[in-house]
């Protein structure tokens, strides 16, 4: 494993070590030139901040410090995230907050489905936070706002990006039947990293939720995505592929990790860009139809297009069978 020390050459140790998160890497990395981005200034930009303000909603854009924030308001593209800005758990990547959620508010589905109208999308994300506190995982809250998109803006299609409804039966089965479009469920980071990143998570779980996705209705996309730079081996990585691949799994993306604050986990190392290609090459080897795998890929970065994408590779492995 390549570590912090090991990547800035010359780099004193800080005077409190124990305050670091881990004491084998107590420093926060200089990002390279290809990971840094433009503050957003642009009018789009600012358009678009006001519909989220003005619906009352919020966005993961902005509560997890998207890179790609300012590229996608300029062109009116936002990522919604329902349920509150509470998240029921503290993964170590997230810069959401962590705590006891409030209610869900029964005029969300609305509020987001006129705010997908006003904005005029052809293709909506929708995410969320973890709500173990909910007896059905806000299950039944996403069907909600699937609905009420389909009723206010029925020419949009619908990408959700899902919690893994650990341990809560039932709740997975609802959400497929409401038909979103592409089905979304992130792995993270390799299953090594699981107890210091990912700690309320189960790895073959989310595993099995993806699959469970494909069985229930195989005309699904579904889709998963992980950050690189956590201290994950190349090995793992091509293994995570494959048990992706086990379970059906469409689309891969793979995106550069960026330390929130320094209370979250380390970057242990920026990933150079001919490595994403590799990844992406070696992606679309195992039989992934679609593959985005850059330093600032993100979920939701582009998916619209990669959307369109999604649906030509498919027709086209169709004719080809």
């Amino acid at each position: 494993m390549v570590t912090v020390l090991d990547t800035i050459e010359g780099q004193k140790r800080p005077r409190h070590p124990e305050k670091a998160h881990r004491p084998d890497q107590p420093v926060q990395m200089r990002k390279p030139e290809w990971i840094r981005v433009k503050a957003p200034t642009s009018r789009g930009y600012s358009d678009t901040r006001e519909i989220v303000k003005s619906h009352n909603l919020v966005t993961v854009c902005e509560e997890a410090g998207c890179p790609n924030i300012g590229e996608c308001w300029e062109k009116k593209h936002a990522t919604f995230m329902i349920m509150g800005e509470i998240c029921t758990r503290a993964c170590a990547f997230c810069n959401v907050a962590t705590g006891k959620p409030a209610p869900l508010d029964p005029e969300e589905p609305e509020n987001v489905a006129n705010a997908v109208k006003t904005m005029g999308l052809q293709h909506v994300v929708i995410t969320s936070v973890d709500r173990d506190d909910l007896d059905d995982g806000g299950a039944r809250h996403f069907v909600e706002v699937i609905e009420a998109i389909r009723t206010h803006a029925p020419g949009t299609t619908i990408e959700i990006l899902t919690p893994d409804f650990l341990r809560k039966e039932g709740a997975l089965e609802k959400v497929v039947a409401a038909k979103p479009d592409v089905f979304n469920h992130n792995l993270e980071t390799v299953p090594s990293n699981y107890l210091t990143v990912r700690p309320g998570a189960r790895y073959f779980h989310s595993i099995r939720l993806l699959q469970r996705v494909k069985e229930i209705d195989p005309t699904i996309f579904t889709k998963s995505g992980i950050m690189v730079g956590l201290g994950e081996e190349r090995n793992e990585v091509l293994q995570l592929m494959d048990d992706l691949r086990s379970a059906d799994v469409d689309f891969l993306t793979i995106g550069q990790y960026l330390q929130p604050t320094k209370k979250h986990h380390p970057v242990v190392r920026f990933v150079p860009p001919e490595e994403f290609k590799s990844y992406e090459t070696i992606a679309y080897s195992k039989g992934f139809l679609m593959v985005s795998a850059s330093p600032l890929t993100r979920s939701s970065h582009h998916a619209g297009d990669d959307f369109a994408r999604l649906k030509a590779a498919r027709e086209a492995k169709t004719r080809a069978a």
